[in-house]
């Protein structure tokens, strides 16, 4: 294992970037939240949540503990040093993590849709809901195989697709402003970008963390070489 050898300070904006991306859906559903306990009037904007009220609970309490807890992951010195804490934020977040992809689906598949929710939408939430408890089973398989690469792999793939929504929220500006709000093909293809573009980071992180693992095996496999070129 290679040491990182950032100072603690330089080790914080890439957590500190993914709490702020995740704080406009997260404070979306703490405010929903109050609303399914507040005994909110019925609107049509409302009507779905407090018809079936267990899904959007389940979905906001689980996306809320996977967004926040997991963006410390991605702190090296917590995630090295500190095994045990790594350890336990991950017998957290991986049982985090199912309820909230599983609950989404749910809810694409069952919960009326509202305005500007087409179809499309639908098969995309289904498929990256899909994606992200696939990665999570696979970050449970590189675990129990001892295989670290691949389940740190495996587990940013599906964080990165898990805090989609916070990406989504900012592409969907600019999405509002050109195409207006309820035009279905554009949300569609503007919050399957975002979680392209979350995924294409995430796999940027995966790159950059194995190259420090591929330089520390080049000496030895040079010196290897030249001993049998001898």
């Amino acid at each position: 294992m290679t040491k990182d050898t950032r100072s603690p300070r330089g080790q914080w904006p890439a957590p500190t970037g993914l709490i702020l991306l995740s704080l406009i859906p997260l404070l979306a559903g703490a405010a929903r939240l109050t609303e399914l306990t507040g005994g909110a009037a019925s609107t049509p904007q409302n009507a779905r949540f407090l018809d079936s009220p267990v899904p959007v609970v389940t979905h906001i309490v689980s996306v809320t503990v996977f967004s926040l807890l997991g963006a410390f992951q991605f702190v090296p010195a917590l995630r090295r040093r500190r095994v045990a804490w790594h350890r336990l934020a991950g017998r957290i977040l991986i049982p985090a993590g199912l309820p909230a992809a599983l609950s989404g689906m749910w809810m694409a598949a069952f919960y009326p849709h509202p305005p500007g929710d087409g179809a499309i939408l639908v098969v995309l939430r289904l498929v990256f809901g899909a994606a992200m408890v696939a990665g999570l089973g696979l970050g449970i398989r590189g675990i129990v195989r001892r295989d670290f690469v691949q389940h740190g792999a495996w587990m940013t793939r599906a964080y990165a697709i898990g805090v989609g929504a916070g990406t989504q929220a900012l592409v969907l500006i600019p999405q509002s402003m050109i195409f207006g709000s309820t035009d279905e093909l554009s949300r569609a293809v503007f919050m399957g970008a975002a979680w392209v573009i979350n995924l294409s980071v995430a796999e940027y992180v995966i790159r950059r963390r194995a190259r420090p693992a591929r330089n520390a095996v080049r000496p030895s496999t040079t010196a290897s070489l030249l001993k049998e070129s001898t």
